[in-house]
C-alpha cells in the first residue's frame, strides 16, 4: 500500500494538466451561456482534445468551474472576481472560459489581463469590449457581439436608403442584465459613425405600467425608422394601440431587435397572435415590423453538435436543450475552446515551456477556421463576425434577408423581395420635417397695410431694442465663448477609469444599478475615492453626470459662467465640464487628502484643537463667500463635500450647478436617510427641497459638522442612543418637542463652541446666525494660533509623504506573501474553513447531524499494480484522478482525500444543505460510474476498469487535526460504516445503505433495488440496496 500511495503523490509529475478556469452561471438556464448548457460543450471539446494525439502532446485538458450566480441565480459582478481570484491562485489555470454577462465579465477581463492569461467567451457582447488597446487585450469573443449587430443595422440603413436620423426605442432596467441596452449602444456606436443622427426613446419595463400613447406621440416627433428592443408582449402591446392611434402605417417602419428569436419560438409564422380580441390590429400593425435575430448555422456539423448538446445536457444536469438560437452560444463556447487549444498547440511547438497569453492571442485573432458553428472568422480585434436574419412579417411572415458578416453583405433569398405597406421604402426623415414645420411647407405670410403711425411705433421700439441689445452685448459673448467647455479628448484618464468608460462610449460597464453618486464619498459607511484623469498635465477630479446628453438653455449657461467666476481659496476650483453624451462630467480641482469625512473617521490621525480650529476656519470662509456669491447657497453641506489639498487647507466643493443635479438612483434606505442627517428640519419636510438649498439651511448643516469635527464620533452622533438613520431623520422632520439633535459635550469642547452648535441648528431658521457672525465667535476663541499651526501643518505633511512612501512599499510585499498563503491554504482546506482561519478564528471541531459519504476503489488493482510498471500506475491513477475531479465540480461535494486507489468524498459539510446531501452524492455516483464505463486505461485499452462504490449517511464529527499539513478529517461510526459498504460491494455497482436509501426515497427521483440483509464486520447484517439510476423527471 505504500508503493500506490507513494505513486498517487506523484501522478502529477508525470502527465502535465492544463487547467481551463470555467466562470458562468451553474443553475439559471435563462442565460443562454448558463452551465447546463454549455457543460455537455466544454466537456465535448476536452475530450476530443485528450483523445487525440496531435493536439497538446504530452499535456491532458481538464477544467475547474466555479458560478458566476449570487443566491438569486443573477449574474453578480461582485461574485465572479472573486471566483477568479479564488481560481488562478487554486489551480493556476492556463485560460478563462467565460463569464458570460457583461457586468461579470467586465471585472473577469481586468483581472486576466493583468494576469496575462487568455479569455475566451461565446458572451460579453457589449460593445465596451471590443477596446482592445489596453483595458481587455485578454479576450476573444467566439460569439455574436453587439458590435457586429450595430455593422448589420447600418447595412440596413444604408440598404435602403436612411442616411439621416433613426429612433432607438428599448426598454431599460438599471438592476437587471440590461440586455436592451448594450444592443443599442451597438447600434448606436456604428451609426454615428457615419454621421446618422439618433434620438433615444428610454422606458423602464418594470417598475411602473408603460405610457404607450406618450411613446407614440414621441415616436411621430421624432423618428420613422424605429429599431425597438423590448419584452415582445410589451412590443405586441405598442403595435396594437399604434394601429389604434391610425398613425400613417406606410410611412413608419419598426425593426424589433429580437436576437434569440423569441418572439418566433410559439408562433413562427404569427408571432403577433396571443388568440385574444387584438390579434387582427395586431396583425395589421405587423405588417411595418421587420424582425431581426441571429442566422442559425446551417452546416451538417452543427446540427449534430445540437444533438449531442441535447443528449449530454439529459446526462449531465437532467435539463432538456430545446431547439432555439440559444444553441448558439454553446457552439460558440466549443468553438472558442478548440480555437485556443490549436493556437496553444502552435505556440508550444515554438516555445520552450509554458508560452505567453500575447503568444497564444495573436494566434487566435484575425484567422478563419472551420467549427460546429460553420465558417469561424475572428476579427483583428479579436470578435467574431456575425451572421444575422431579418423577418418580414408583410404578407409573407418569413426570412426574406440574411447578412453574411465574413463577407459584409445582405441578400435577399431565392424568390423572396421587399415588400412595403404603402408600396415603397419609407422615408427616414418625412419631406416636411417631422413636426410639419420645414420653411418650405410654410405658407408664407400675408402682407398687410399699416397706416401711418405704425412706423414711428416700430421706429421707437427698435431703438430701445438696440440700447437694451448693447448692454448685453459683453454678456451674449461671454455666454456664447463657452470657455468653460472641456472635450473629452482633453481628458488623459487613468487605465482603471479608461476601463470604466470606454465600455460604453454611450453606456457603461460599471456596476449595475450605478449612480455616481457624491464626488468623493459614498452615501453610507464605505469610501469611494473621487474618480480622476489628467487636464493639460494637472490631475483633477471628474463628476460623472447621469445623463445621456444636456441642453444648453441659457440658465444652464448662467450657471456655468458663474462658476467659472467664483474663485476662492476655500472652494475647489471649477475648471469646466464636459457635455458630450456619455461622458457629461463636471471638472474641479482634485484635492489628494480626501475629505474631512475621511480624516474625522482614520483614528490614526491625530488631531488637536489648533488643527480642528483650522479646518473649522476654513468652512466658515468658503461658506461665508459663497452666501456672498451669485451661487448664494451649497444646498448639500456635508463633511464628504468639504476636501482637503496637499497644504492641509480645506475646500468646499459640490457647490452650484443646480441644473446638473440629477434625481438619485434608487437605493437602500440606510444610505438614502444617512445623506440626510445634514439636512434641515424644514428642508427634510418639503416634497421637492431645492437643489441649491437655502442659506439658513447651510447653517444647520455646518452645525452638525461642528459636532462631527469637536467629537469624531460620527454624524448626529447622539450619546446613549441608537438610532437609525430613518429614525433619526423622522424625528427631525417631525419637529416635536423636545427637538431631536446630537449630543453636545462640554469636556471634549468648550461651552462657547457648544453654544454655538445649538444656536446653529436652531428649529426655527431666522434664530441661526450668520456665517459672518460665526466667524468673528470663532476668531475670539481661537486667537494668535495661525502662525503655530502653519508650522505644525508643514511638519505633518512632510512625515505623511515619508511615511507614505513606506507603507506603500511595506503593504506591496505584505500582499504579495498573503495571495501565496492564500493559494496553498486552498488547496488544503475547504474554503470555509480557510476564511475562518484567515480572519484570525479557531477553528472548533464540528458536530454534523447528516451527512452522506462516499467511498470508491477499483477492484483488483493490487494485481494490475503488479503487472503494471510504475509509471504505467502512476499514468492511470493521474488520468483516473483528473476525470473525477472535474466531474465531482458539478456537484456540492468536497473531496476530503484519495490514498492510492481509494477515493473518499462527502457532502452535507462544512456548509450544511438539508438533505440535498444524499441525492448530491447520489447524482455523482452515478456520473462517476458512467465515466467510469468509458474510461480508457493506456497501457490496457480492452481491460474494463471495474470501480466499485459505497455510501452511507448518517452524524460525523469534522475539524482541522494538526498543526504541521493540517488536514480537515472526519470521525465517526458513518465514516467505518460507510468504508464498510464499500468493502462489501459489487464491481460497477453502487452499494447503498438503507439510511440513504430513506433520505433518496424523498426525493421521488431515484432507481433503487433491493439487495437484501449484507454481514458487515464490526455491524452485523444491515439491509442495503443497489442504486440503479435516475429518473428523467427529477427536479
Amino acid at each position: 500500500s505504500f508503493l500506490r500511495y507513494f505513486f498517487s503523490i506523484f501522478a502529477a509529475w508525470f502527465h502535465e494538466n492544463i487547467t481551463l478556469a470555467v466562470i458562468l452561471p451553474r443553475y439559471n438556464t435563462s442565460y443562454p451561456w448558463a452551465w447546463p448548457r454549455v457543460g455537455p460543450a466544454v466537456d465535448r471539446a476536452i475530450a476530443l482534445v485528450n483523445s487525440n494525439p496531435s493536439l497538446l502532446p504530452g499535456y491532458s485538458l481538464r477544467h475547474v468551474f466555479a458560478s458566476s450566480e449570487n443566491t438569486d441565480g443573477i449574474c453578480s459582478e461582485s461574485i465572479a472576481p472573486l471566483m477568479a481570484v479564488d481560481l488562478k491562485f487554486a489551480y493556476e489555470p492556463w485560460a478563462f472560459i467565460g463569464p458570460g454577462c457583461d457586468y461579470t465579465s467586465s471585472p473577469v477581463g481586468l483581472f486576466t489581463t493583468h494576469w496575462g492569461l487568455p479569455m475566451i467567451t461565446a458572451g460579453a457582447p457589449a460593445v465596451g469590449f471590443s477596446d482592445r488597446s489596453d483595458a481587455y487585450t485578454s479576450i476573444t469573443n467566439t460569439g455574436p457581439t453587439h458590435k457586429k449587430l450595430g455593422e448589420f443595422a447600418l447595412h440596413i440603413c444604408r440598404h435602403f436608403g436612411w442616411n439621416q436620423h433613426v429612433l432607438l426605442m428599448f426598454g431599460d432596467s438599471k438592476m437587471g442584465e440590461r440586455e436592451c441596452y448594450f444592443a443599442m449602444e451597438g447600434l448606436y456606436t456604428e451609426l454615428k459613425e457615419v454621421n446618422i443622427t439618433t434620438d433615444e426613446l428610454v422606458f423602464e419595463e418594470n417598475s411602473r405600467p408603460v405610457n404607450y400613447s406618450e411613446h407614440l406621440q414621441e415616436i411621430k416627433d421624432k423618428g420613422r425608422v424605429v429599431f425597438v428592443c423590448c419584452s415582445s408582449e410589451i412590443f405586441r402591446q405598442l403595435m396594437v394601440q399604434f394601429q389604434k392611434a391610425r398613425l400613417p402605417q406606410k410611412e413608419f417602419v419598426f425593426i424589433y431587435i429580437d436576437m434569440f428569436g423569441h418572439t418566433l419560438a410559439s408562433h413562427p409564422a404569427r408571432p403577433w397572435a396571443r388568440d385574444d380580441s387584438d390579434d387582427d390590429l395586431a396583425k395589421k400593425a405587423y405588417q411595418s415590423v421587420k424582425i431581426l435575430t441571429y442566422r442559425e448555422p446551417q452546416n451538417p456539423e452543427y446540427k449534430d453538435f445540437v444533438a449531442d448538446l441535447k443528449a449530454g445536457a439529459k446526462k449531465m444536469f437532467n435539463f432538456t436543450v430545446e431547439d432555439s438560437l440559444m444553441n448558439i452560444i454553446s457552439g460558440g463556447f466549443y468553438d472558442g475552446l478548440m480555437l485556443y487549444v490549436h493556437a496553444l498547440n502552435e505556440s508550444l511547438a515554438e516555445s520552450h515551456g509554458r508560452p505567453s497569453s500575447e503568444s497564444i492571442t495573436k494566434r487566435m485573432w484575425n484567422r478563419t477556421y472551420y467549427g460546429v458553428t460553420g465558417l469561424v472568422q475572428i476579427d483583428k480585434t479579436g470578435d467574431r463576425e456575425t451572421d444575422f436574419a431579418l423577418y418580414f412579417l408583410f404578407l409573407l411572415e418569413q426570412i426574406v434577408a440574411v447578412y453574411n458578416g465574413t463577407q459584409k453583405q445582405m441578400q435577399t433569398l431565392p424568390g423572396m423581395g421587399f415588400q412595403w405597406p404603402g408600396g415603397s421604402v419609407p422615408l427616414d426623415v418625412p419631406f416636411c420635417g417631422f413636426k410639419n414645420d420645414r420653411p418650405a411647407c410654410i405658407a408664407p405670410l400675408s402682407v398687410y397695410v399699416f397706416d401711418s403711425s405704425v412706423p414711428q411705433l416700430f421706429l421707437s421700439l427698435s431703438l430701445a431694442c438696440s440700447l437694451m441689445y448693447k448692454r448685453k452685448l459683453k454678456l451674449e459673448k461671454e455666454l456664447a465663448a463657452q470657455l468653460w467647455r472641456i472635450s473629452w479628448e482633453d481628458m488623459q484618464m487613468s487605465n482603471l477609469e479608461k476601463v470604466l468608460r470606454s465600455a460604453g462610449s454611450k453606456l457603461t460597464l460599471s456596476l449595475r444599478g450605478s449612480n455616481y453618486g457624491s464626488l468623493l464619498t459614498a452615501d453610507g459607511n464605505f469610501q469611494v475615492f473621487a474618480k480622476t484623469a489628467y487636464f493639460k498635465g494637472n490631475i483633477v477630479a471628474i463628476k460623472y453626470v447621469n445623463r445621456k446628453r444636456f441642453e444648453l438653455t441659457r440658465k444652464v449657461l448662467f450657471e456655468l459662467k458663474h462658476m467659472r467666476d467664483v474663485q476662492n481659496d476655500h472652494l475647489t476650483r471649477f475648471i469646466g465640464a464636459c457635455i458630450e453624451p456619455a461622458n457629461v462630467c463636471i471638472v474641479t480641482e482634485y484635492c489628494p487628502r480626501g475629505s474631512l469625512q475621511d480624516i474625522l473617521e482614520n483614528e490614526s490621525i491625530t488631531l488637536d484643537w489648533m488643527f480642528k480650529y483650522s479646518l473649522i476656519n476654513d468652512i466658515v470662509k468658503g461658506m461665508a463667500f459663497l452666501h456672498n456669491s451669485v451661487i448664494v447657497s451649497h444646498g448639500n453641506l456635508k463633511s464628504s463635500n468639504c476636501v482637503v489639498d496637499n497644504r492641509f487647507v480645506l475646500k468646499i466643493t459640490d457647490y452650484g450647478l443646480s441644473s446638473f443635479r440629477t434625481e438619485s438612483d434608487p437605493e437602500d434606505a440606510h444610505s438614502y436617510y444617512a445623506r440626510k442627517l445634514w439636512m434641515s428640519p424644514e428642508l427634510l419636510r418639503m416634497g421637492s427641497p431645492p437643489a441649491c438649498g437655502t442659506q439658513k439651511g447651510d447653517i444647520y448643516s455646518f452645525g452638525v459638522i461642528l459636532q462631527e469635527v469637536a467629537l469624531r464620533r460620527g454624524v448626529f452622533y447622539m450619546e446613549g442612543d441608537t438610532l437609525s438613520p430613518k429614525e433619526i431623520v423622522d424625528r427631525v422632520a417631525l419637529g416635536e418637542w423636545p427637538y431631536l439633535r446630537p449630543s453636545v459635550n462640554s469636556q471634549t469642547h468648550s461651552e462657547e463652541l457648544g453654544l454655538l452648535m445649538q444656536r446653529c441648528w436652531a428649529e426655527e431658521p431666522m434664530e441661526r446666525p450668520e456665517f459672518s457672525h460665526i466667524k468673528v465667535l470663532l476668531r475670539k476663541q481661537n486667537r494668535s494660533r495661525s502662525d503655530i499651526l502653519d508650522n505644525l501643518l508643514s511638519r505633518m505633511e512632510q512625515y505623511a509623504n515619508n511615511l507614505e512612501e513606506l507603507v506603500e512599499e511595506r503593504t506591496q510585499a505584505y500582499l504579495e506573501e498573503k495571495r501565496k498563503a492564500e493559494a496553498l491554504l486552498y488547496q488544503i482546506l475547504p474554503h470555509s474553513v480557510a476564511e475562518q482561519l484567515k480572519r484570525g478564528e479557531t477553528v472548533q471541531a464540528e458536530a454534523f447531524d447528516s451527512v452522506t459519504i462516499y467511498f470508491s476503489d477499483i477492484v483488483g488493482f493490487t494485481a494490475l499494480s503488479a503487472e503494471s510498471t510504475p509509471m504505467q500506475v502512476v499514468t492511470l491513477l493521474n488520468d483516473l484522478y483528473t476525470c473525477f475531479d472535474a466531474i465531482i465540480d458539478n456537484f456540492d461535494v468536497y473531496k476530503v482525500e484519495t490514498i492510492g486507489d481509494a477515493y473518499m468524498v462527502v457532502s452535507g459539510l462544512p456548509v450544511r444543505n438539508g438533505k440535498l446531501h444524499a441525492r448530491e452524492i447520489a447524482r455523482m455516483s452515478l456520473a462517476l460510474l458512467e465515466a467510469v464505463k468509458t474510461f480508457k486505461i493506456r497501457h490496457r485499452p480492452n481491460q474494463q476498469l471495474k470501480l466499485r462504490i459505497g455510501i452511507h449517511s448518517g452524524p460525523v464529527c469534522a475539524g482541522v487535526v494538526g498543526l504541521k499539513m493540517p488536514r480537515y478529517c472526519l470521525f465517526g461510526d458513518t465514516v467505518n460504516t460507510s468504508s464498510r459498504m464499500e468493502s462489501n460491494g459489487e464491481p460497477l455497482k453502487i452499494h447503498v445503505s438503507s439510511t440513504t436509501r430513506d433520505v433518496l426515497q424523498e426525493f421521488n427521483c431515484f432507481q433503487l433495488e433491493l439487495r437484501g440483509d449484507v454481514e458487515m464486520k464490526g455491524k452485523g447484517k444491515m439491509r442495503t440496496y443497489w442504486l440503479l439510476g435516475e429518473n428523467k423527471m427529477s427536479e
